[in-house]
């Protein structure tokens, strides 16, 4: 625990356990993401499936990262994760990315990779936002996390035909912003 941290984060006037508990949420919302991704990865099958289950890999290994990026800001600022795994998925910042009816349907799993991206977007906007000109470290942290999930965001709603992304598949290293809290 980082005493003088979380008295930075209090003095500048940041909720320290509102903030802790988003943090914690958004956690439990990326490992859970990574394992319904793996899932919903696995179902990506056929001519359709094929062709996007290279993205949807790289996004569910920036999740994980994501999640491990997360977990030592939460024991910095005194937080702590849940010792029940059920209870630290129920309380996930977004709902389970869980399979559609028609597991075969490429289409139909992209959407809920879709919002589940969308999600995330929101969540780590919110953290920003709280954190802005206030707590750096996380700002930061957070910030990064955003960058990759508005691109796997992106990925995802051009192959629903929403428009071009601007962005194109990683090789090599993944999770490009947030790589630096993983060392």
């Amino acid at each position: 625990m980082a005493r003088v941290a979380q008295e930075m984060v209090k003095n500048a006037g940041v909720d320290l356990d509102l903030l802790v508990k988003l943090l914690v949420k958004n956690a439990s919302a990326e490992l859970t993401t990574f394992y319904y991704y793996t899932i919903l990865r696995v179902n990506l099958i056929g001519l359709e499936g094929e062709g996007i289950k290279e993205i949807a890999e790289t996004a569910r290994i920036e999740d994980r990262n994501h999640f491990e990026a997360l977990v030592p800001r939460i024991y910095e600022l005194g937080g702590k994760l849940p010792q029940d795994m059920k209870e630290f998925h129920d309380i996930s910042a977004c709902p389970p990315a869980n399979l559609p009816r028609n597991m075969n349907n490429a289409t139909e799993i992209l959407k809920v990779l879709v919002e589940a991206e969308r999600c995330a977007v929101r969540g780590y906007t919110e953290i920003c936002h709280m954190t802005a000109g206030k707590d750096h470290r996380t700002y930061d942290l957070a910030l990064a996390i955003l960058n990759e999930e508005i691109e796997h965001e992106s990925w995802f709603s051009e192959f629903l035909g929403e428009g071009p992304s601007g962005h194109f598949l990683r090789r090599g290293d993944t999770s490009p912003f947030v790589s630096k809290f993983l060392k």
